[in-house]
C-alpha cells in the first residue's frame, strides 16, 4: 500500500495549467511524481453534449439519437461536439505537434461512434430489430467519448513534460471480449510500474454490468473507487474545485462557512442523499469495505490538506458539521381510510417509483398516510401516482412541490439541537412543514416550501454552526489533526 488513487472531476481537468501546477506535478520531482493513478473525468461540458445536460434537461447526442422526431440531428450534434473537443485540444496544445495527435484521436473515435450508430440506425429499420433495445449500450458508448478525450489528452501533455504518464483505456474502444468492470481493470493496469510510471486512466469503464446503466452518471467515481481496491491504494483522494464546507459559501458568504477538515463515511452517505456528494454512495461504499481512507481537496488550494473521511472517526464533542438540502423535492402522499394495520401499501408504492425511476430522499408514515419525498420529473410523479391508483381504488394519491434542508454531522447528539433548529426557523420566518430525525444521530431533516430553502439554509447554519463557538474550536482542532 504505497501509492494513491485520485480522481480529477470536469471542472478541475478543463483548467489545464492549474491541473498541471496544484495537482499532477505542482513541486513534485523524480520519483515522487510516481506511486500515484489519476482517474479523470470528461472535461466540464462533455457529457452534457453526449448525453444531456445535467441540470436543464436540452438533449445531447443521445437524447437527440434516442428521439424518433428528427432522425439525423443527432448526426450534427455529433459534428458540433467534434468541433467542441478540437477547440479543446487547441486550447491546450496550441501549436505544438501534439495537438495534430489529440485531434487525430477525437475523430477516430467520434467518427467510429457516427458509423456505428448509423449501421444501427439502418439496422432498426427493420422490422426484427428494435431500436429501444440497443439505447443503453449506445449511451454507454456516448459516455465513455468524453473521460477517453479528457485521459488522452492528459497523459500527452505529461509526456511533453518528460514524465512516463500512461494513457489507460478502459472503455473497451474496438475490444471484442466482454469483461466484468474488476476484469477489465485488473487486466488493464497489468504490467504497470506505479513506481516508475504515472496512469491516466479513462472515468468511464467498459463492462458487462453496464456503469451508466448502473450508477448513471457517477460512473467515474464508482470507477476510480473500485481501481483503489483492486490495487490497494493507501488513500483515495478527490479533487474539486472547492472545500468539503459547512454549506454552499456562494449562499451563506465565503467569510462563514467553515471547512470540515475530518468526518466519516456515515455524513459522506448524507450528502449523497442530499445531492451534494463528496463521493459517489457506491464509491463510498467501494472504499470503506477496502478500509482505504478518503481524501477531499480544494484544486485551486493545494496546499491545504483538505477533508479526510474515514469509517472510524467520531468527534469528542458532538456537533453540527453542514447544512445543505435539496430544492424541487416532491411530497409524494398516498392517503388511504382503510390502510391502517394492513400491509402492501408501502410496497406497491415503492415498486411504482421504482418503475417510473423516482429518486427517494426521505419518507415518513402514519396510520393512514405514507408520503415519500422524492426527485424527479412530474410526468413520472403522475405516471407513479396512476399506477398506485389503479391498485388501490380508494386511495388518494397527491404531490407538492417542497425543500428540505439538512443538518448533517458524524454525531449530532447535541442537547437542544432539535429546539434551536426549529426555533430558529420560527423567529425567521420560515414555516416548518415537516421535521425528520433518525436515532442514528447523523441528519436532521426540515422541510420547507421551495422559495425558503435559501434563507432556511441561512438561518440553521447560523444557528447551529456559526453561532455555537464550541463547534468552531473543535473543528479547528479536527482540521489540524487531518492536515
Amino acid at each position: 500500500m504505497t501509492h494513491t488513487v485520485e480522481k480529477i472531476g470536469g471542472t478541475s481537468i478543463a483548467n489545464t495549467p492549474v491541473i498541471l501546477d496544484n495537482v499532477l506535478i505542482a513541486d513534485r520531482e523524480g520519483d515522487d511524481l510516481y506511486n500515484r493513478i489519476f482517474v479523470v473525468s470528461a472535461y466540464a461540458g462533455m457529457t452534457d453534449m453526449l448525453l444531456e445536460h445535467k441540470k436543464s434537461g436540452k438533449p445531447g447526442v443521445y437524447a437527440l439519437f434516442a428521439s424518433a422526431e428528427n432522425k439525423w440531428q443527432w448526426s450534427e450534434a455529433l459534428t458540433e461536439l467534434s468541433q467542441a473537443m478540437r477547440e479543446k485540444n487547441e486550447e491546450i496544445f496550441g501549436d505544438h505537434p501534439d495537438r495534430k495527435v489529440a485531434d487525430n484521436f477525437v475523430l477516430e473515435r467520434v467518427e467510429g461512434v457516427r458509423n456505428c450508430l448509423i449501421d444501427l440506425h439502418r439496422l432498426c429499420s427493420y422490422g426484427q430489430f428494435r431500436l429501444d433495445e440497443h439505447l443503453m449500450t449506445v449511451r454507454e458508448m456516448l459516455a465513455a467519448l468524453g473521460e477517453a478525450h479528457s485521459a488522452h489528452n492528459t497523459a500527452l501533455l505529461l509526456r511533453q513534460r518528460e514524465i512516463n504518464a500512461v494513457f489507460v483505456d478502459l472503455t473497451g474502444w474496438r475490444d471484442e471480449e466482454k469483461m466484468t468492470l474488476d476484469e477489465r481493470i485488473e487486466t488493464s493496469f497489468k504490467g504497470i510500474d506505479f513506481s516508475k510510471e504515472l496512469p491516466i486512466t479513462t472515468g468511464y469503464a467498459s463492462c458487462l454490468e453496464g456503469m451508466v446503466k448502473l450508477y448513471d452518471r457517477g460512473y467515474t467515481e464508482v470507477t476510480f473507487s473500485r481501481i483503489g481496491a483492486l490495487t490497494q491504494a493507501k488513500e483515495a483522494i478527490i479533487h474539486k474545485e472547492f472545500h468539503l464546507s459547512s454549506a454552499d459559501p456562494k449562499l451563506v458568504g465565503d467569510d462563514k462557512v467553515r471547512k470540515i477538515g475530518r468526518t466519516n463515511y456515515d455524513v459522506a452517505d448524507q450528502l449523497s442523499n442530499m445531492g451534494m456528494e463528496a463521493v459517489h454512495p457506491k464509491a463510498a461504499k467501494g472504499l470503506r469495505q477496502a478500509g482505504i481512507p478518503l481524501r477531499v481537496k480544494n484544486t485551486f488550494d493545494p496546499a491545504d490538506a483538505g477533508t479526510i473521511i474515514t469509517e472510524d472517526f467520531m468527534p469528542e464533542s458532538p456537533r453540527a458539521e453542514i447544512v445543505t438540502g435539496l430544492q424541487s423535492v416532491y411530497a409524494f402522499e398516498l392517503f388511504e381510510q382503510d390502510m391502517v394495520g394492513v400491509k402492501g401499501y408501502d410496497a406497491e408504492a415503492l415498486k411504482a417509483m421504482t418503475r417510473h425511476k423516482l429518486w427517494i430522499v426521505s419518507k415518513c408514515s402514519n396510520a393512514n398516510t405514507i408520503t415519500h419525498y422524492v426527485s424527479g420529473p412530474r410526468q413520472s410523479l403522475k405516471r407513479a401516482a396512476a399506477d398506485i391508483e389503479a391498485v388501490f381504488e380508494n386511495a388518494e394519491v397527491s404531490f407538492r412541490k417542497l425543500a428540505i434542508v439538512s443538518v448533517i454531522g458524524a454525531n449530532l447528539d447535541v442537547p437542544g439541537l432539535t429546539a434551536r433548529a426549529t426555533t430558529a426557523l420560527h423567529e425567521g420566518g420560515v414555516k416548518l412543514l415537516g421535521l425528520h430525525k433518525l436515532t442514528r444521530e447523523t441528519d436532521l431533516q426540515t422541510i420547507v416550501a421551495e422559495e425558503d430553502y435559501d434563507e432556511a439554509v441561512k438561518i440553521l447554519h447560523r444557528a447551529l454552526v456559526e453561532d455555537n463557538e464550541d463547534t468552531a474550536d473543535k473543528a479547528d482542532t479536527d482540521i489540524a489533526a487531518a492536515a
